[in-house]
């Protein structure tokens, strides 16, 4: 067995799942010295001891032996540097390559990128606002998506365009997502649905990175970390515009005239499935200072101030289920039933039903727990 691997792996698992060495050392039932010693390289470890770790820790046993494939056509990119940047990295490309190979085991045909040609289109266009407002629209038009229609299932309408979607729990509220080129297994959408990050956000995320693959396609580079300012906010003016076309923003934005502003605003929200604050963004375009006179009616109204993380109204009880009663507080905010993909699921469950995989593998291919399938399987009708 490779020992470099070893090594590398099991720190690398140990930090994205936030455990220390001993912490390791007694969910595998070793001590911290003889963890320890397999960690840094000091000792070869037995293979029943491997076995015992990668059980303790709840992973394959070739997740410990096997290097993650690197990749290189991959934007990720982030304000602050990341501890966890080659975790996270580790964790997509594995992530990937179960979801290619369970469609070569099927003999499946991989899903069209309905989006290619488009972007090589729009990479003819030299960058600013409205290449990223043309974008949105011919991206809608695509997709075929009415010029009123809100966007119910952002998940379920990337898969429908060929694009992989990932949603990637990481405790992290620095990280939202990242985009993987078609050249490298893509193209893909990862976004982080940790429960502290509002549902809105990881919307937005999704319809980000979707901007950064029709716009950015040539800025696919691994060894480039740092945010390309221009390009940030041309994905985000894409994003905006792609869930809420102006024509019909700007039409249910009048019909709510008679409201106060902060109920003008929730109102907009509601609609497009959008943060209050992506509302402010868009308004801001036309309405001068319109920040501070929200703040200070929402102030009024309630009697609180709002600092930059703050999500004001506290979630609906009868909107989430248990575990998201945590989520940062977004007005009337979504369910995490609002962004669920589906294809890798189905992927999945055709596999099992053919006895191509096991249950045990399918709940590793979904990364979940054996419990958690069981309970998925029992449900299947």
């Amino acid at each position: 067995m490779e020992q470099k691997n070893i090594c590398v792996n099991l720190r690398r698992i140990r930090e994205a799942k936030g455990l220390t060495q001993a912490d390791m050392a007694d969910l595998a039932g070793i001590s911290r010295v003889a963890y320890r010693s397999i960690e840094t390289g000091s000792s070869i470890p037995k293979v029943s001891t491997l076995q015992n770790i990668a059980a303790g820790v709840g992973v394959r046993l070739q997740d410990l032996l096997i290097p993650a494939r690197s990749l290189k056509k991959v934007r990720f990119r982030a304000s602050k540097k990341m501890n966890s940047r080659e975790n996270i990295l580790s964790e997509v490309s594995r992530w990937l390559d179960d979801f290619n190979d369970l469609e070569r085991m099927l003999n499946l045909p991989k899903e069209k990128y309905k989006l290619k040609s488009l972007a090589k289109k729009l990479s003819k266009i030299d960058m600013g606002a409205q290449r990223a407002k043309d974008a949105a629209k011919a991206a809608r038009e695509r997709l075929e998506l009415d010029e009123d229609e809100p966007i119910r299932d952002i998940a379920g309408l990337l898969e429908s365009a060929g694009i992989k979607v990932y949603p990637l729990v990481l405790v992290s509220d620095d990280f939202f997502g990242l985009s993987v080129a078609e050249e490298d297994g893509g193209p893909a959408v990862i976004v982080n649905t940790w429960e502290r990050i509002s549902v809105e956000r990881w919307i937005f995320s999704a319809a980000h990175e979707l901007g950064h693959l029709l716009l950015h396609f040539d800025a696919y580079d691994i060894t480039e970390s740092q945010e390309d300012v221009d390009q940030e906010n041309e994905a985000n003016i894409f994003a905006s515009y792609f869930l809420m076309p102006e024509k019909t923003f700007i039409s249910e934005w009048n019909d709510a005239a008679g409201l106060p502003l902060v109920d003008r605003v929730f109102k907009l929200k509601r609609i497009f499935q959008v943060s209050y604050k992506t509302v402010l963004y868009r308004l801001s375009e036309r309405i001068d200072a319109v920040w501070p006179k929200f703040y200070g009616a929402y102030k009024k109204k309630t009697g609180k101030s709002l600092s930059t993380k703050d999500e004001p109204e506290a979630l609906c009880s009868d909107k989430f289920q248990a575990p998201e009663v945590l989520r940062s507080k977004e007005p009337d905010s979504l369910s995490s039933s609002y962004f669920i993909e589906d294809r890798l699921s189905r992927l999945v469950r055709i596999a099992i039903d053919k006895e191509e995989i096991t249950l045990s593998r399918g709940a590793e291919i979904l990364r979940l727990d054996l419990e958690t399938m069981r309970d998925i399987v029992s449900s299947w009708v």
